[in-house]
């Protein structure tokens, strides 16, 4: 990013869905980062915070930050947080929007939200936001067809090689990686074994490797320990994530349609075709539907009908970040 910009302040929740983005983002832009966990000592203290956004109050006495090789503090008393150690602040998620504001107003560098800033002033210096947010149209704003994800082919090519001292591949290999229920969708085990029955049945002569995730029910777990796989990895059991090595290695990717960073990950590395099992729908529509819609649209993904597509395009946020954010940092 040249002179100007070396180094990012990660303003993280502790949530790895959200901080995986803010540092995906740094490494898109070739940005070195340190990470500040940032809480808020009640409820109602968060709350607050809208109301103050809105009357463009900020104050570092709402919040707590915990810097490496610090103790939890206000910014004002104990942090070690400098602007000549930044170039700008990045973070992802509700819990960081005003201390990211707060943070960045006091050392007078921009900052970036990722994911859609809901309830708060979109006056950061840039968000990128996923399409499926809705956001404003803004000229701060960049929308984005997925999420993005903190990962290189360095990372897949280890995370493979560890992979394969578990397991010995003796074929070309199927991955199923399953989650869970969610606030918009539910996960049948008669639905996903009518599903899982009817892609072992179109994928003969491969391996079938597995994994299910920390939202994946009992039922759904005792459905996946009881069919012929390969491999089988039950996160209850072993929390050990293979996620990696199946993207890296698998020819075909079976993925339940209940995680957005699952579904991202899949369609931006890798060489496989993406296939979606789709959970039964609560809410319709949604961001989901809308998410998988738009990587159908890309053709990174299919959705699975009992017949298997050929959705394999890869999406590279790298170029798209890197000239929105030196556009939207340009003089600042």
């Amino acid at each position: 990013m040249g002179e100007l910009f070396s180094k990012a302040l990660i303003i993280t929740d502790g949530k790895p869905g959200h901080e995986n983005q803010s540092v995906a983002l740094c490494r898109h832009l070739a940005l070195k980062f340190e990470m500040a966990h940032i809480s808020y000592p009640t409820k109602p203290a968060k709350a607050l915070s809208y109301l103050l956004d809105r009357l463009g109050i900020y104050t570092e006495h709402l919040f707590q930050v915990q810097n490496t090789g610090t103790q939890a503090s206000n910014i004002s008393k104990k942090s070690t947080l400098k602007s000549q150690t930044f170039d700008c602040i990045i973070s992802t998620g509700s819990t960081t929007f005003y201390p990211n504001k707060v943070i960045a107003k006091k050392l007078k560098i921009p900052n970036i939200a990722i994911l859609n800033p809901k309830g708060y002033r979109s006056n950061f210096t840039g968000i990128f936001c996923p399409a499926y947010d809705h956001p404003p149209k803004k000229e701060n704003i960049i929308e984005l067809p997925l999420n993005l994800c903190a990962a290189d082919k360095t990372f897949f090519t280890e995370k493979a090689d560890t992979f394969l001292r578990k397991h010995t591949q003796k074929r070309p290999a199927i991955g199923f990686i399953i989650g869970g229920p969610n606030a918009i969708s539910d996960i049948s085990a008669n639905t996903l074994k009518t599903q899982l029955t009817k892609a072992f049945a179109l994928t003969d002569g491969y391996e079938r490797w597995v994994t299910t995730s920390r939202r994946t029910p009992a039922d759904i777990e005792a459905l996946i320990a009881s069919l012929p796989f390969d491999y089988r990895l039950i996160n209850s059991n072993d929390p050990y994530n293979p996620v990696p090595a199946f993207i890296q290695l698998c020819d075909r990717l079976f993925v339940t349609s209940d995680s957005a960073s699952m579904l991202s990950e899949c369609c931006s590395f890798g060489t496989a075709k993406v296939e979606v099992l789709m959970n039964h729908q609560l809410k319709s529509p949604n961001k989901f539907e809308e998410l998988i819609q738009g990587l159908t649209t890309h053709n990174a993904l299919h959705i699975f009908n009992g017949s298997l597509g050929h959705a394999d395009k890869k999406i590279d946020l790298k170029n798209a970040c890197v000239s929105s954010f030196v556009s939207l940092t340009k003089g600042k």
